[in-house]
């Protein structure tokens, strides 16, 4: 990871900052004044996340951020400043600050600040290569040619999108597409998941608040129309949207203007919306949950994407991309897949849709035992016949199968794509697990509590890490613990 670079002419500060974030295993760099940094950048890549004083000897922490932001746009940028600087924060904000830190800080709260930059900054570098590293889209069927078509007419519009589909076939990949090829391409590119934030703060998150707006608001923050203004703000799974907060966005889509969650003054929003959902709106419309106001508002354009088993003839093709790139990301020569095994893909149903092929590409990288996958070597889900009955798989030692995680059943709030499992013998990973811990009970040994657990967390750690491409402290927190915790765990576990 790049190092966290702080700058301030405050010795103090910078021993103070370093220490901590050396014991959360975050590496740093400091400076002094502004004009260090401009150099340091002249001749290396930027940092992770810039945390800088506002006012230094040599140059303005102001004048350092609007430099820093014209030259990477999408690194977080802490500003540093003391509680009567308060104007001074406030033009940080106008001026794309991630956040500000008031001194005197509290370091813990600093140092989880930091943290929270240093995953934005991990986001958007994700983005970014996925970005530059692909095609935007990839398609040759009929469906997929006229989305592509609606692109390129749509291209220098500003109207508002609706994009419709089933979850995992690559509405955000339609939008960034939008947002690339439109008048907007210069600004930022911002999305919020409507359905995946708490009702109680989403209203916060896009409009932003007031300092002392509600219980822990102790600063000003700017919301996600503000964060994407002069360029475009995706708000997906838009069908999830409380009803309260509908009519919030109905009226920024009709005057342009919104107010920050506690504030009494009018922001003009520069900002071009595209929604998406899988869901049917007119439905929600008819059910009373979506207004109906907002829905004719937002469905000037509507694209829909096609499912992926209505686009069978591109399988082959997105199978042998989506190798490729988790090949790059995980550092390992690409693998073939046979024709035979390509033709198989394509005879499956697909539910989780592009996002599901993506996902079985990465367990094949992974999994496959040979360099040239064949169809022996597809995830048991893939291994159906032609009449739709799965293939029998080859069993699985107890030992193995208690490790092995398994995906969670699709249900109607369930949209996640499901997982590539393996096989397990018996009636599921429990029994696995019984024959193995009678095995090593009947066998003497003493330590079988310790022996089972460390081989359970080890497996399970290394999955989730594997789930979200190394990345420790999202893994953290879908497995439910701490950052700490992984931390820890990987060291005892030997999994550096």
């Amino acid at each position: 990871m790049k190092p966290i670079w702080i700058v301030d002419d405050d010795q103090s500060i910078r021993f103070v900052l370093e220490k901590a974030l050396l014991r959360e295993q975050l590496p740093t760099r400091s400076f002094t004044n502004p004009r260090d940094v401009l150099a340091a950048l002249d001749d290396e890549d930027g940092p992770q996340v810039l945390v800088s004083d506002i006012r230094m000897p040599g140059g303005s922490g102001l004048e350092l951020l609007e430099k820093v932001k014209a030259r990477y746009p999408g690194l977080p940028v802490i500003i540093m400043t003391a509680f009567s600087d308060l104007d001074s924060a406030v033009s940080a904000f106008q001026g794309g600050a991630f956040e500000y830190l008031p001194k005197p800080f509290d370091l813990p709260k600093a140092v989880e600040l930091i943290h929270r930059a240093v995953e934005e900054s991990q986001r958007e570098e994700v983005a970014q290569e996925s970005i530059s590293a692909a095609p935007e889209m990839l398609g040759q069927a009929p469906a997929m040619q006229d989305v592509f078509r609606a692109i390129g007419r749509l291209s220098q519009s500003n109207v508002t999108v609706l994009i419709t589909g089933e979850s995992g076939s690559g509405k955000e990949l339609v939008a960034r597409a939008l947002h690339k090829h439109s008048p907007r391409a210069d600004g930022p590119f911002v999305a919020i998941n409507t359905a995946a934030i708490p009702k109680d703060l989403l209203e916060s998150e896009l409009f932003g608040h007031e300092r002392g707006a509600f219980t822990g608001a102790q600063t000003m923050r700017r919301g996600r129309f503000e964060q994407a203004e002069g360029g475009t703000l995706f708000l997906d799974e838009i069908g999830d949207m409380p009803f309260d907060l509908q009519t919030r966005l109905l009226r920024v889509l009709s005057d342009g203007h919104f107010y920050r969650v506690g504030g009494h003054s009018a922001v003009k929003a520069n900002v071009r919306v595209i929604a998406a959902t899988h869901q049917d709106l007119e439905q929600r419309v008819k059910e009373g949950v979506f207004r109906e106001d907002l829905f004719h508002r937002l469905n000037v354009i509507r694209l829909r994407l096609p499912a992926l088993r209505e686009r069978r003839e591109d399988v082959p093709m997105l199978a042998r991309h989506f190798l490729q790139q988790s090949a790059r990301q995980l550092g390992v020569e690409p693998k073939r897949i046979s024709d035979a095994a390509l033709e198989r893909l394509s005879r499956f149903g697909f539910p989780g849709n592009v996002r599901q092929l993506e996902n079985i590409c990465h367990w094949l990288t992974v999994m496959a035992p040979a360099q040239v996958i064949e169809p022996k070597d597809l995830p048991p889900e893939v291994m159906v016949d032609e009449s739709g009955h799965a293939a029998v798989a080859a069993p699985v030692q107890p030992a193995v199968a208690a490790a092995l995680p398994t995906a969670a059943p699709a249900t109607a709030g369930n949209t996640a794509a499901p997982v590539p499992t393996v096989a397990l013998t018996g009636d599921g990973w429990e029994e696995g697990l019984e024959a193995e811990a009678l095995a090593l009970l009947s066998s003497g040994r003493e330590n079988v509590w310790d022996e089972l657990s460390r081989r359970f967390e080890r497996k399970l750690i290394l999955t989730a890490l594997f789930n979200t491409k190394g990345r420790r402290i999202e893994a953290a927190h879908k497995l439910g613990i701490g950052r700490n915790t992984i931390t820890r765990k990987i060291q005892e576990l030997g999994l550096e």
